[in-house]
């Protein structure tokens, strides 16, 4: 009896020994999170094939859009996004990125940069304690020169698939197509969010810098593309796989849609049915965080002047705004742009008390205009030739106007200019990396008002950022406009040439038209000290020094995070919160 009980207790010894083994030798099962970094995407290089990726990839969000109803279906029509003689936002653009690709010496340092973020990123997730693997990757919202970072590049070569075709255009029937190294399978490739299924991810979390951080339909877009990918993937595999947006985590955007029509889209118009969500109960824990409002602070104090005190320095935020009225019944962008400038704003006077802050402003760029010469909403010379700023905050009925935040860049410049500063400070919050049209397009833009002569590197030059010239300015701003006024050199000197032609140059739109976007009357001369407080009635210009009310100070633009590892510091932080609490969920 003894013996048996003995051979009994032996046993369950035996059997607890293994078992302990078991369970020490058994492989510790890790959670797997997929991380995408969304950046707004670059071409590395002027080609025209880029550009005719970008206009495909712009317009294939939207099934409104006119790009995606009547050319992306077409394989006929393909050929026109990249004719300019048939097609004026590409004319526009063309000259614009060549101009500006060309100034910078040929290849911009946007993808370089974005890449040392995202490595640094992926260095300090791994460093965590928590037992998570990370695996990264990066999607853009027109990622022209990588099509295999388009959130869903399959997507786009199956559009015109009800013909039996697929988008694999390489500049066939172009003057000089097709194009050199153009792969025309470029798009019938895996994008990040299969990459990353594929690998055995159990939640992807996505973190959004494509404005810098603030909340904007192209986020939106992207993100929205990866969901459709995710939720073909899970059907498929019966998986559950789900996606976090960082940025929007309570999904304020998704719940702000508008309902009716059921298919609505921004392209679409009015909707009948609006959804109403309140902004305060879903915040952007990017654009709250003072760390990353600091990287912006620094850039700021980086551009001070030596010679010139705090109290007579002045900073512009300049910003876009919806792009389109549409957009206001769901997008955030200028609730979070309004935050982010509050919390930079907040960090500068701590730091620099002597700032005076009403010398601290935000400002947005131009927008088409009802003219009232024919009663046709247009691009205006008042608004600058420009159409990127609705300036609405989320669901308002009326435009931001009166407000600090809310002027237009000139009308801020002005302000600041009649307030006596004598070093005003140009920030891109809504930017957290130089590209090629930053880097150019807005020395550009706040040169035609307040002069290239009062840049603050003017005589030194920066032979760094712009090698081949030193300068970013253009002999007038608009390079891509028609130079043909009736038959004659249209005129681009303030003050108008010795040969009688006027400037501005006159439209050449007949009136009853909407003006052109390449209508000479819509250029700016860049000129030495700018177009604010020079009376074009008045002969006293003068190349060598402001006269009248022109700007006696300097400026110039803050500079952007870049490759400083606080950035995938900053991301890597906030990604991490959310993969922990996935984890303690699972």
């Amino acid at each position: 009896m003894r013996s048996h009980v003995r051979n009994k207790i032996m046993l369950c010894i035996l059997v607890l020994s293994l078992s302990a083994a078991m369970l020490t030798c058994a492989p510790v099962t890790k959670t797997k999170i997929g991380v995408i970094y969304v950046v707004h995407g670059t071409a590395d290089t002027y080609k025209l094939q880029y550009l005719w990726d970008v206009a495909v990839q712009m317009a294939s969000y939207d099934p409104y859009d006119h790009v995606h109803k009547f050319v992306i279906k077409n394989p006929a029509m393909w050929p026109v996004l990249v004719t300019p003689e048939l097609n004026p936002f590409v004319a526009e653009y063309a000259e614009r990125f060549r101009f500006t690709y060309d100034r910078v010496g040929g290849v911009e340092p946007f993808m370089d940069f974005t890449m040392t973020q995202l490595q640094d990123m992926k260095t300090e997730l791994d460093k965590n304690t928590h037992g998570i693997t990370f695996e990264v990757d990066w999607a853009g919202w027109s990622p022209a020169g990588y099509p295999d970072h388009y959130a869903y590049p399959r997507y786009i070569y199956n559009l015109p698939d009800e013909k039996g075709v697929h988008i694999n255009y390489c500049g066939e029937g172009l003057d000089d197509g097709p194009w050199e190294d153009c792969d025309p399978q470029r798009y019938n490739v895996d994008g990040p969010v299969e990459r990353l299924l594929k690998k055995g991810v159990q939640h992807i979390i996505v973190i959004d810098t494509a404005v810098g951080g603030v909340r904007f339909y192209k986020g939106y877009d992207v993100v929205q593309m990866c969901k459709l990918v995710l939720e073909q993937w899970n059907a498929k595999h019966l998986k559950d796989v789900e996606l976090t947006w960082v940025n929007d985590y309570t999904g304020l955007m998704e719940r702000s849609y508008p309902s009716e029509p059921e298919d609505w889209t921004p392209w679409y118009g009015e909707p009948t049915t609006d959804q109403h969500a309140d902004v305060a109960a879903g915040q952007n824990p990017l654009i709250e965080d003072m760390d990353y409002a600091l990287l912006h602070v620094e850039g700021i104090e980086a551009v001070l002047s030596e010679t010139v005190p705090d109290n007579q320095t002045g900073i512009l935020f300049f910003n876009h705004g919806l792009f389109r009225k549409s957009r206001r019944y769901f997008d955030p962008k200028m609730n979070d742009t309004n935050l982010f400038n509050e919390n930079i704003k907040t960090l500068l006077l701590e730091r620099h008390p002597g700032f005076d802050p009403d010398n601290i402003i935000g400002s947005f760029g131009g927008e088409k205009e009802v003219n009232p010469e024919n009663d046709i909403e247009e691009y205006t010379r008042n608004m600058r030739g420009e159409s990127f700023a609705a300036c609405y905050l989320h669901e308002a009925d009326e435009p931001l106007s009166g407000h600090p935040w809310g002027y237009r860049y000139w009308d801020g410049l002005e302000y600041l200019k009649d307030r006596g500063i004598k070093h005003i400070i140009i920030g891109w919050p809504q930017l957290l990396t130089e590209n090629a049209l930053h880097g150019v397009e807005l020395f550009n833009q706040i040169g035609k008002e307040i002069g290239m002569r009062t840049w603050a590197k003017w005589g030194v030059f920066d032979y760094a950022r712009f090698p081949d010239y030193g300068d970013p300015f253009a002999d007038y701003w608009g390079t891509y406009v028609t130079t043909d006024c009736d038959g004659a050199e249209c005129c681009f000197e303030m003050g108008g040439c010795a040969d009688g032609r006027p400037y501005p140059p006159p439209r050449q739109t007949p009136i009853d038209e909407a003006i052109s976007n390449l209508d000479p009357s819509l250029a700016f001369d860049v000129s030495n000290y700018g177009h604010l407080g020079y009376d074009p009635a008045s002969d006293s210009l003068n190349s060598h020094m402001p006269v009248q009310e022109q700007y006696t100070g300097t400026w110039e633009i803050a500079q952007q995070a870049n490759d400083d590892p606080r950035v995938g510091e900053i991301l890597a932080k906030h990604v991490l919160e959310f993969a922990v609490s996935v984890t303690d969920r699972q």
